[in-house]
C-alpha cells in the first residue's frame, strides 16, 4: 500500500510506502528535503500538512511542540502517511540551502587503498546526520585552529558514516598525521557541508574528469546518479601517474560493465612506468581532447590538482565548451 505526497509550492509528487517515513520516501526518489538528525529531535524537517493524515508509530517526536501539532506541522523524518497528502515544505535546490554545521565524529575505519592513499570512514554520533549534496566536501577542524578540506566520497543517502580519500604528502597538514598516527576510534571534529561542485540538471551528456584523489567526489556523483536512475551518458576519465594510483580501478570498471550509459577511461601519465599498459596515456585533459574535438554539447565535471584544472579551464573553451557548463573543484595542497 502506498500513498501520494504532493508538495504544494513545487511541481513535485512522490509515493510513500506503508512502513517508511515521508522523508525517507522523498530522499529515496531523489527529492532533497531539509533535515538534520533524522531522529525527531532537531526540527529541521518540519513541514506543514495541508491535507491528509499522518501518524507517528513511535509516538510524537520530541522535536515537535504541542503548538506545532495544533497548527498542522509535522516532522517528516518520523511521520508516516495514512492517506494521500499535500504538504508545504521547502526543498534543497542548491548547496546554499543546506545549513553549515559542526559535528564530533569517530574514526571507524582506516584502510590503505594504495601506497599513498587511505580510505577514512568517519562515524557521526547516532543522533546526528550530515545532509549534503553529492560532490561536496567537509573540513576537518584541527586543534591548532587550522582546517583541512576533503571531498565526501559516499553518496548523500549515506549520511551517518562519511568516506574520505586521503593522499599522503610529505609535510601535509593532515595527511602525515593520518598516515602515521591516526588510529580507529580517534575523535575528530568536522564542519560541513561545503562546496559548489554538485550535479546540475541538464539533458546533455557528461564528461567527468578526476586527477588522483579527485576520484572521491566523482564517486559520490556517479553513485548518486545511479541511485536516482539518471540515465545521462557519463564518460569518466581518471588521470593517474601509474596503474597502482588507480586505487579503486575495479569499482570504476564495474560502473562501466554494469551500466551501458557509463564509460570508464583510465589515463596514465608516467611514461617510464607503463609496464605493458595498453590504455590511454599522457595528461588526462589531453586524452579528453583527443577523443572529443567538439565539446559544445557536453557538461564537464573536473576535480583534481590545480595544474589539471588550470589546463582544462584554458584549453576546453577553444574546443567549443561553454564556460558555464564547466564545473570544477581544485584540490589545493596544505602544508604544515
Amino acid at each position: 500500500m502506498s500513498y501520494k505526497v504532493q508538495l504544494s509550492e513545487q511541481d513535485i509528487t512522490f509515493n510513500v510506502e506503508k512502513h517508511e517515513t515521508i522523508l525517507e520516501a522523498a530522499l529515496r526518489q531523489g527529492h532533497s528535503l531539509p533535515y538534520g538528525c533524522r531522529n525527531g529531535l532537531c526540527g529541521s524537517c518540519k513541514a506543514k500538512i495541508i491535507s491528509g493524515d499522518i501518524s507517528y508509530p513511535d509516538g510524537s517526536p520530541d522535536g515537535l511542540g504541542k503548538d506545532d501539532s495544533k497548527q498542522g506541522f509535522a516532522l517528516l523524518c518520523k511521520a508516516q502517511a495514512k492517506s494521500d497528502l499535500i504538504i508545504k515544505a521547502r526543498t534543497i535546490d542548491t548547496a546554499a540551502d543546506i545549513k553549515l554545521r559542526q559535528f564530533p565524529c569517530r574514526v571507524s575505519k582506516c584502510e590503505k587503498l594504495s601506497d599513498d592513499v587511505i580510505r577514512l570512514i568517519l562515524e557521526l554520533p547516532k543522533s546526528e546526520r550530515l545532509q549534503f549534496l553529492a560532490g561536496q566536501y567537509i573540513d576537518i577542524l584541527m586543534r591548532d585552529g587550522k582546517r583541512r578540506s576533503f571531498s565526501l566520497a559516499n553518496p548523500p543517502e549515506e549520511d551517518q558514516r562519511l568516506e574520505l580519500h586521503i593522499r599522503y604528502y610529505d609535510g601535509g597538514l593532515f595527511s602525515e598525521y593520518a598516515f602515521k598516527d591516526l588510529t580507529e576510534k580517534t575523535l575528530l571534529r568536522i564542519e560541513g557541508p561545503l562546496g559548489q561542485f554538485t550535479l546540475h540538471e541538464s539533458d546533455r551528456p557528461i564528461i567527468m574528469i578526476a586527477g588522483g584523489t579527485g576520484f572521491a567526489p566523482v564517486k559520490s556523483l556517479i553513485e548518486y546518479s545511479l541511485k536516482n536512475n539518471d540515465q545521462r551518458p557519463i564518460e569518466f576519465y581518471w588521470g593517474a601517474r601509474t596503474s597502482a594510483d588507480l586505487y579503486l580501478d575495479e569499482m570504476a570498471k564495474q560502473w562501466s560493465d554494469n551500466h551501458k550509459h557509463i564509460e570508464y577511461n583510465p589515463v596514465l601519465s608516467d611514461s617510464n612506468k607503463l609496464n605493458g599498459w595498453k590504455g590511454k596515456t599522457g595528461f588526462v585533459h589531453e586524452a579528453v581532447l583527443k577523443d572529443h574535438a567538439d565539446l559544445s554539447g557536453y557538461d564537464i565535471y573536473a576535480c583534481g590538482p590545480p595544474p589539471m584544472i588550470k589546463a582544462i579551464v584554458e584549453s576546453f573553451p577553444a574546443h567549443g565548451l561553454n564556460r558555464d557548463r564547466l564545473f570544477s573543484d581544485s584540490f589545493e595542497f596544505a602544508a604544515n
